[in-house]
């Protein structure tokens, strides 16, 4: 339990220190305050700073140079760990009104792909779970998740209109720290074209992704597939960092 407590407390700060960046508190350039004044105006020890502060740093929203302070890097804005693994966290950050249904949900044992994403053995059982995501009630992603037996059994138990899985599951102490992300593209299956409203075999965006515990036990294996036109997926690649954005693509 400390552990945890340890790993959100950082991120916590490095969700603030983030905020203060992104909304100009210390200008293009400017420099954060030392390690100690930090901890000092949060109220945390200078291990936490830094791991914080290293946080920051590979995502590209600070940089460093031996002897001096983090400096606010002159670039774009990143997306946090967060927003990035939480459509709706994500949805949010740009304004937008993001929605959610069920329209499946079952038990089932895992197939070969799943169990080896989720690390488990052979037929274990897993929850799968089917959602239709919308954006201003307009359905953009069609999300088929799956979810090992002890994640899936507080999934089983949510709303099925909930709008955010993520907060639920952070909410039951299930905390998500690390994700593996794939996109690329595929065709619409007769499922997606009747939900998204496309064609049958129209391209979509899809992004598979696996998430993980602090302890690196997976949480979640998940393909979302984005009808075309609604969102975007833009790589920050620099020597200080490289970092993936997921933007709402223009009509």
């Amino acid at each position: 339990m400390a552990n945890t407590q340890r790993t959100a407390r950082y991120r916590e700060l490095a969700a603030a220190l983030r905020a203060d960046v992104l909304s100009g508190v210390y200008g293009e350039g400017g420099r954060l305050p030392s390690e100690e004044a930090l901890a000092a105006s949060h109220s945390v020890s200078r291990g936490t700073v830094r791991q914080a502060l290293a946080l920051l740093r590979a995502e590209g929203v600070v940089t460093s140079r031996r002897g001096t302070r983090r400096v606010v890097l002159e670039q774009p804005r990143v997306q946090s760990f967060a927003e990035l693994s939480s459509f709706t966290r994500w949805a949010r950050s740009l304004g937008e009104d993001p929605g959610g249904s069920v329209l499946d949900l079952r038990w089932r044992e895992a197939d070969p792909v799943e169990a080896d994403r989720l690390r488990l053995p052979a037929g274990a059982r897993v929850l799968w779970v089917l959602r239709l995501r919308t954006l201003g009630g307009e359905p953009v992603m069609v999300e088929r998740t799956v979810y090992p037996e002890p994640v899936g059994t507080l999934v089983e138990a949510m709303p099925s209109d909930a709008v955010s899985v993520t907060e639920l599951l952070e909410a039951a102490g299930v905390v998500l720290a690390d994700a593996d992300h794939t996109v690329d593209l595929t065709l619409a299956d007769p499922d997606d074209a009747r939900l998204l409203g496309c064609a049958p075999e129209a391209p979509l965006l899809r992004e598979r992704r696996r998430t993980s515990d602090p302890t690196g036990v997976p949480v979640e294996w998940s393909e979302d597939r984005y009808r075309a036109g609604t969102v975007a997926f833009t790589v920050h690649n620099s020597l200080a960092a490289t970092a993936l954005a997921r933007t709402r693509s223009e009509p």
